[in-house]
């Protein structure tokens, strides 16, 4: 089957839910949309599909709406619902999840006036020029689409182990635990179990809780290379420190001289960090190749443990566990993962030393995150840049795309047009992982698409 769309959505993903709403809501009721993509958990994704209810959003529900144009339908759809939360609470994920599954099933219940839409349950296997001014996508169901335009909205892969784990038996292998998002490992847990997690950003917090709630009382050693975990957001959010970015040096040495020196001036330090926010694309975009380069070797986890935040309540639930020893921090390299006396072994190399030292658990627990926006994780973008159809970002963040996300190929010759959302843009616009950004982007993406007819 050969069938040819106006516009093809490839991914599955927040950000394919957040295009693929603004196609309906903007295209004329001649056009025909493709979704493609073969998670059975739609717009969804990892992120949102938890139901534990102690995995909170890090941004307040009142800036997660899905439309930029309604910023309060996030918060109006949790009142519905029997949420009565503030703009300034933090919700569910799961409940976000929900939300942004009835958002789009809302706007596809408009059948007057809008756009065809067509959701193919397909794994994008492969693509192709083609002279008719389209792109074709070879599908795993053995079919083949073309589009006049596409969308690339392919998120990153989860971070694989920093080590093979060489001389574990076969028997506990199962008690290393590679993708954590399955919860069903939880249940396998016993109470006194001893359990080590590589990773201390957000997800290791998120599992931490998880075990918590589902009655783990033992030893938690969690392994970074740092040692630092996320910060939580203040109760009473203090109002946003103005940022010049014009006003601010062009090196990332004169940058934190300057932030440091404006947090002394205030009286939390989150003004500064949530006055960044709104500039923090126009930031990266003034530095040069290098001091982004320095900036991912040097100063990413402390920008990570600032800029990406925790609720406050899920914050001081992990912090009595930290203060009471439940919680240990180590700092280290990952060196080798094996086995002993029916225990896993894990050594390290302290950081700053050349000792190597060994937490010994019951279970391994892969909490690294996700990779960095790469294409690696995709046969799709890894033939796609085979052929000069898209070009890797030299920083390893996603693919080449220009300021208006429209993806950069100098050998292309169709004249489809190519665009990217998320994650994979993160080279242009570093911070475009989190849903205010993706919205936006979204949005305008579908603008320039309706724009060019």
């Amino acid at each position: 089957m050969h069938l040819t769309y106006d516009v093809i959505v490839v991914g599955s993903g927040f950000s394919a839910i957040a295009v693929t709403c603004n196609l309906i809501e903007q295209l004329p009721a001649s056009a025909k949309v493709a979704v493609v993509g073969d998670d059975p958990g739609f717009g969804r994704g990892t992120a949102y599909r938890t139901e534990l209810y102690l995995h909170r959003l890090n941004v307040p529900a009142g800036r997660m709406s899905l439309l930029p144009h309604q910023p309060d339908d996030f918060v109006d759809w949790l009142k519905s619902h029997g949420r009565p939360l503030q703009a300034g609470d933090f919700a569910s994920r799961s409940d976000y999840g929900l939300y942004v599954r009835d958002t789009l099933a809302r706007l596809l219940r408009k059948r007057d006036g809008r756009c065809r839409v067509d959701f193919i349950k397909a794994k994008a296997a492969g693509c192709v020029e083609r002279y008719s001014s389209t792109l074709a996508f070879h599908l795993g169901n053995g079919d083949e689409i073309a589009g006049r335009n596409v969308v690339l909205c392919l998120g990153v892969g989860n971070a694989t182990l920093p080590v093979a784990p060489d001389g574990v038996l076969a028997s506990l292998r199962s008690r290393i635990i590679e993708n954590p998002w399955r919860l069903s490992w939880l249940r396998r847990v016993a109470p006194s179990d001893a359990v080590c997690i590589l990773g201390s950003g957000l997800t290791m917090i998120d599992q931490v809780l998880a075990l918590r709630a589902h009655g783990h009382a033992g030893k938690i050693d969690v392994l970074s290379r740092r040692g630092l975990a996320p910060l939580g957001h203040a109760r009473k959010p203090p109002a946003p420190l103005p940022i010049d970015v014009q006003g601010l040096p062009e090196t990332l040495s004169g940058i934190l001289k300057t932030l440091r020196a404006k947090s002394r001036t205030v009286a939390d330090w989150r003004a500064v960090m949530d006055g960044l926010r709104p500039v923090t694309q126009a930031l990266w975009q003034r530095l040069s190749s290098e001091e982004r380069a320095r900036l991912l070797r040097h100063a990413l986890p402390w920008w990570n443990i600032h800029r990406h935040r925790v609720a406050p309540d899920v914050f001081d639930r992990f912090e009595k566990l930290v203060l009471d020893g439940t919680v240990r921090f180590h700092a280290g390299f990952l060196k080798s993962l094996g086995a002993e006396e029916g225990r896993l072994v894990a050594g390290y190399r302290v950081r700053a030393a050349r000792e190597i030292a060994e937490i010994r658990a019951d279970w391994l627990v892969n909490c690294t995150g996700m990779e960095r926006a790469g294409i690696s994780h995709s046969p799709l973008l890894k033939e796609m840049s085979r052929f000069e159809l898209i070009v890797p970002d030299p920083l390893g963040l996603g693919i080449q795309v220009d300021a208006g996300s429209e993806v950069i190929a100098p050998s292309r010759i169709s004249p489809a047009r190519l665009f990217a959302v998320g994650a994979l843009t993160a080279g242009q616009f570093w911070e475009i992982t989190a849903v205010p950004d993706i919205r936006v982007q979204a949005k305008a993406v579908v603008e320039e698409i309706v724009s060019r007819g």
